[in-house]
């Protein structure tokens, strides 16, 4: 029997192996071993078995590493896709598809001491061993023959954990190592009822139910927000569980709050133990743990951020993909595949209902609802016939004159917020920039203090008085006077979330007010704590970036503020529009979703621009129809492809040279139909001590890039300290 096997570091190379007489039953496709690679043992993943190799002198495999492949076939072909799609070497695909905490060893099964008692004892064997030793006998009254943890024991009995130790010796007990599931969310939910469905409801999930019998198209769930899209989340779920199937859920990472969990968790109350959570704050213990509940077929349901679509779980009946036009979806590092596409691709190849969910879905996914591609499902309506929130516009060049804050907040704003708190309603506060200020400037030379290794100014963080680089971390002492001229003038422009929840303090000082926001939010339990206080009433605003724009429902709020919703309108980027659009839709949704009517100000410098304005009137049709128009005039996706190479070094001038000559390398070898772009410097030049320039191709077919990519990278030796990404469907230009 011999195997071909995909080492860990091969540059894309399989090499065959024989597989020892005592290893054959256990090896299959997907299995980790360790093999011998010249002068070192590597471990690798079984790609294929074979019969015979073509190779006269093979090897044996050194070692199994565990006791059943821990890949199945179905995603080692999805890995398969994605080299060839996004191009990228097979190994690095592979490992994607495994967690770290699952493929390197480091982390294994927890175990604690359990006890149980050898057999059932009576009466009159307590009051036996009570009259020579009473904590013993306590001790032995807790026990049956059951396992349970000696800690648990002990507190249960209210004896010292060393009283088991004598039982045993004398024979009664028994204790041994019992693995402990280190569970994440171990608190146990209250049962929650399903809701009534509305009239859009029953028909959109009607479509779900026969799309699960017979999945042919993937389904686009187009629904403004509170109209019940989780309700028919909730409830396709369970058509999957009573039908024999699991469920795979895909929550944006930035979602993926405690109150998501829980929504989740006590729908299926009866069976929370069969539920898996995967996502990037879990620890490593707790990712292996979730990981191997779902490999082993303990779990049914998995809900999870983007790498949750590889999850091992078995015979899915439906792959949920909640706001699945977030950018968050897209992997920044190779493989650098979004995980809308894979869960269509996946649903594809293991005959599963693919179910993609949105208030503003992405324009690609739109165009494929519209050409019939996929099937469109619309929920207009918001629950219980609750109205959309009223829009208001503020134009923020005509300032408020003598305005001790700076103009943060306009006077209707605050009257506003003011109302709310009087009427002991919630408010919350968005702006998509955390710190203080954006940047220190002279007032004397005009200097502005930039980081030394990327092309970006500092932000200032006035709580720990240091300038702080959000792109690679760097980090110095606010300066008191200017670097350059050493003048004391030093102005701090721009607004971050600490300068704003600073104003607040002053212009609300009987308010409670929290900030959400990656400073604020370190601490493992800090999100949810936060969020546990905003729902039970004890903050009166809530201020914040990205982070409370999705996934929280609370009836309470009745307003919410946009400090800025210009940030990120005005960049280099022809998704700049989309991306604004979705965010103030997605924000505004925020308010008025319980009985309450909400209200929604927007504060800008651009009142006028398209994306605020379709926003403002709920309008996603409209904007899609202005958007399309604009893609196609200048044929962006999803009309046409695009793909960015970018290269990356140290020495300005030798990555400026590769880029140019990979450029022209592409041009040769193009095919008619693709445009090749030239050698230029990235939107964002510099960052973490290496330059960047980009070349970007754009043509009919996304394979067609890749391959085009691929085949003249390798024929174009690169300087060792020029390093090449390459981005397919990139939804980051910068």
């Amino acid at each position: 029997m011999f195997v071909r096997v995909l080492p860990d570091q091969a540059a894309g190379r399989m090499l065959d192996y024989s597989v020892p007489e005592a290893m054959r039953a256990a090896v299959g496709i997907g299995s980790r071993v360790r093999v011998p690679v010249r002068t070192r043992l590597l471990p690798g993943t079984v790609i294929e078995i074979l019969e015979e190799s073509e190779f006269a002198k093979v090897r044996d495999i050194a070692e199994l590493l565990d006791e059943k492949p821990m890949i199945r076939p179905s995603l080692l072909e999805l890995a398969r896709w994605m080299s060839d799609y996004y191009c990228c070497p097979l190994e690095t695909a592979v490992r994607s598809v495994l967690p770290v905490a699952v493929r390197d060893g480091n982390v294994g099964a927890k175990k604690q001491n359990a006890v149980r008692a050898v057999r059932v004892f009576t009466e009159e064997d307590f009051e036996a061993i009570a009259r020579r030793a009473p904590r013993q006998a306590d001790a032995l009254r807790v026990l049956t023959q059951e396992p349970i943890l000696v800690t648990e024991a002990a507190t249960k009995a209210g004896v010292h954990e060393s009283v088991f130790r004598t039982l045993e010796k004398n024979g009664l007990v028994v204790i041994e190592a019992s693995v402990i599931s280190r569970n994440p969310y171990s608190e146990r939910f209250v049962a929650g009822a399903e809701l009534t469905l509305n009239a859009e409801q029953e028909v959109a999930m009607k479509v779900v139910v026969e799309t699960m019998a017979k999945p042919e198209k993937p389904i686009l769930l187009f629904g403004v927000t509170g109209s019940g899209k989780t309700e028919i989340y909730l409830r396709a779920i369970r058509h999957a569980v009573d039908t024999g199937r699991t469920a795979l859920v895909l929550v944006p990472e930035i979602a993926l709050t405690p109150q998501t969990v829980e929504r989740f968790k006590s729908r299926f109350a009866e069976m929370q133990d069969q539920i898996a959570v995967l996502h990037s704050h879990l620890s490593e213990g707790e990712r292996h743990d979730e990981w191997h509940k779902i490999h082993n077929g303990t779990a049914r349901i998995v809900i999870g951020a983007r790498s949750s679509i590889f999850a091992p779980i078995e015979n899915p009946g439906i792959i949920i993909v909640d706001e699945e036009h977030e950018n968050s979806y897209k992997q920044d590092e190779a493989p650098r595949y979004n995980a809308r596409d894979m869960a269509v691709l996946r649903g594809k190849q293991e005959g599963a209902a693919v179910l993609l969910g949105s208030a503003t879905p992405s324009l690609e996914s739109w165009h494929n609802a519209q050409s019939g591609k996929y099937q469109l499902v619309r929920l207009d309506q918001r629950v219980d016939d609750k109205s959309m929130p009223v829009v208001r516009i503020t134009d923020l060049r005509r300032p408020t004159r003598n305005d001790p804050e700076g103009g943060i907040l306009s006077r209707a704003l605050r009257e506003a917020v003011e109302g709310r708190m009087a009427k002991g309603e919630q408010t919350i506060l968005f702006l998509n920039r955390r710190g203080f200020s954006t940047s220190m400037i002279c007032e004397a030379c005009g200097h502005v203090c930039q980081c030394p290794d990327c092309s970006v100014s500092l932000t200032y963080h006035r709580a720990a008085e240091r300038l702080m680089c959000h792109i690679c971390g760097h980090s110095s002492r606010a300066p008191k006077v200017c670097p350059k001229c050493s003048d004391p003038k030093i102005r701090y422009s721009g607004t971050g979330t600490q300068k704003v929840e600073e104003a607040l303090k002053r212009i609300f000082p009987k308010a409670r007010i929290a900030r959400m926001d990656a400073d604020s939010m370190t601490r493992k339990e800090a999100y949810r704590e936060t969020l546990g206080a905003f729902k039970e009433g004890r903050i009166d605003i809530l201020l914040g970036t990205q982070m409370i724009a999705k996934g929280l429902h609370f009836p309470n709020v009745t307003l919410v503020g946009i400090v800025n919703a210009d940030l990120g309108l005005h960049i280099p980027d022809f998704r700049a529009g989309e991306r604004t659009f979705q965010l103030l839709t997605q924000v505004a949704g925020r308010a008025g979703r319980g009985e309450m009517e909400g209200e929604v100000f927007v504060q800008t410098f651009t009142p006028f621009s398209p994306s605020i304005q379709f926003a403002r009137h709920h309008d996603f049709e409209g904007f899609m129809e202005q958007e399309m128009e604009f893609r196609k005039r200048f044929d962006y996706p999803p009309f046409g492809r695009m793909a960015m190479i970018t290269l990356r070094g140290a020495v300005r001038e030798r990555v400026e040279f590769s880029a140019q000559t990979l450029s022209r390398k592409l041009k040769a070898a193009a095919p008619a139909g693709i445009v090749v772009g030239e050698g230029v410097p990235a939107p964002l030049e510099k960052a973490k001590t290496y330059y960047r320039f980009q070349v970007s191709l754009r043509g009919p077919s996304s394979l067609r890039l890749s391959r085009l990519a691929r085949s003249t990278l390798d024929a174009l030796p690169m300087p060792e300290d020029v390093f090449v990404a390459v981005d397919i469907d990139p939804l980051q230009l910068m």
